[in-house]
């Protein structure tokens, strides 16, 4: 068995047996006890000027792909949201053409997807709440012309011209009046966008939550759904037991969503997850053994990848979307560990090597020899002897076509 070099905080190293490739089956029938969405990220073409500041230049076949990867095991695509950097290096024109081509690749394939719908195209910082509004339906308009599903982001735009609980409400009513379908609302917490601090109208999630709860009912017709991702168990719970029947609560939880997931007896969240793009194949596992009624089972598959989605999604979290790319690199979903806005330089090297750790540790690593010869290469490469491995490319035949050697 091939040994895994690990680094510790100073650069120390050890040694780790490399895990066997997971056993998971992709599902025979659709997931049926939980809606689950992975929210997924974009890989640039490894040679445009992804540098910071530059306009994204994406790698369509390898960005597409892994939504057909994910798919392909029954859950449904986030696209265009916060994990495929959303005011983090993915610009207007390039987020435009993501929910286009993802919306189409979806329909090709009847795959499940929601887009993400915001106020980022607009070029002022700070700008008018009449502007929010329409800034928000210009990007309304074009997700549902496209055929995408919509989830409603918050607004960095609306957090800086609201002044109280009163505005949300307002300009959350007059969105939803131009909504074609029924969307999901988002609540992103700090350790996300810093730049969120007070949405809904307020520092206390309490009462901000109320704000919420007064904008879906005002318009439960126009809500299907809240996605919650303040990474406070408590608080999400809460406002899951005040929805009404009609909105579902979809966890955004990534340190705490096994157990959120499961649920008490007074309900359980669905899942709309930065992590599940990185873990999709033990997700959708952990689910098809909760449709067999088999919770032991549940938990000892997804059980493992909550200590891995904490180190991915460790402070400062917004840099988490490197963790989920090289993750992505690593199981051979795009061909290089690059990001647009050169984001895949924000997570040290002993960051990674944890990542790998716990990555292996939980039955992530989904052809273990492809991922130890990358690793290995990246640490040769940034001048470090790491044990012998295989060669960094793999057969064909063995990686499959989806899958970059």
């Amino acid at each position: 068995m091939t040994a895994l070099t690990l680094l510790d905080e100073l650069g120390g190293r050890r040694t780790a047996q490399l895990a066997e490739e997971p056993a998971f089956a992709k599902p025979a029938r659709p997931l049926g006890t939980r809606v689950a969405y992975a929210a997924a990220h974009v890989v640039p073409s490894a040679f445009a000027d992804n540098t910071p500041g530059r306009p994204a230049e994406i790698d369509w076949d390898a960005t597409l792909a892994f939504r057909h990867h994910v798919w392909s095991w029954g859950l449904g695509v986030a696209d265009a949201m916060d994990t495929a950097q959303r005011n983090m290096g993915l610009d207007a024109a390039a987020t435009r053409e993501l929910v286009t081509r993802s919306a189409a690749e979806a329909a090709s394939v009847g795959g499940a997807l929601v887009v993400g719908v915001n106020t980022d195209h607009l070029e002022a910082e700070r700008v008018s709440l009449d502007e929010v509004v329409a800034a928000y339906v210009q990007q309304l308009h074009h997700a549902e012309d496209a055929g995408a599903g919509v989830v409603l982001m918050a607004s960095r735009h609306l957090a800086r011209a609201a002044s109280s609980g009163a505005d949300y409400v307002r300009v959350y009513r007059e969105v939803l009046a131009a909504a074609g379908a029924p969307v999901v609302l988002h609540w992103l917490g700090t350790a996300f966008d810093p730049a969120l601090a007070g949405y809904f109208g307020s520092d206390d999630p309490a009462l901000a939550a109320d704000t919420l709860l007064e904008i879906i009912d005002a318009a439960p017709d126009k809500v299907t759904g809240v996605k919650m991702s303040l990474l406070d168990a408590d608080a999400e719970i809460a406002v899951r037991r005040r929805l009404p029947a009609s909105a579902r609560m979809f966890t955004g939880d990534d340190f705490h969503y096994v157990g959120l997931i499961e649920g008490d007896e007074q309900g359980h969240s669905d899942a709309l997850l930065g992590a599940f793009a990185a873990v999709a194949p033990n997700a959708s596992a952990a689910i098809q053994a909760l449709d067999a009624g088999d919770v032991a089972g549940y938990r000892a598959i997804l059980g493992p990848t909550e200590a891995l989605s904490r180190q991915v999604f460790a402070a400062p979290t917004y840099f988490y979307k490197t963790g989920v790319a090289f993750l992505a690199w690593l199981n051979g979903h795009q061909p290089a560990f690059q990001m647009v806005g050169g984001l895949h330089a924000a997570r040290s090297l002993p960051h990674l090597s944890r990542i790998v750790e716990l990555a292996n540790a939980a039955g992530a690593l989904e052809l273990p020899e492809l991922a130890a010869a990358r690793w290995h290469a990246m640490l040769a490469v940034n001048g470090i002897d790491a044990a012998s491995g295989p060669d960094a490319s793999a057969p064909a035949s063995h990686l499959g076509t989806a899958v970059f050697a």
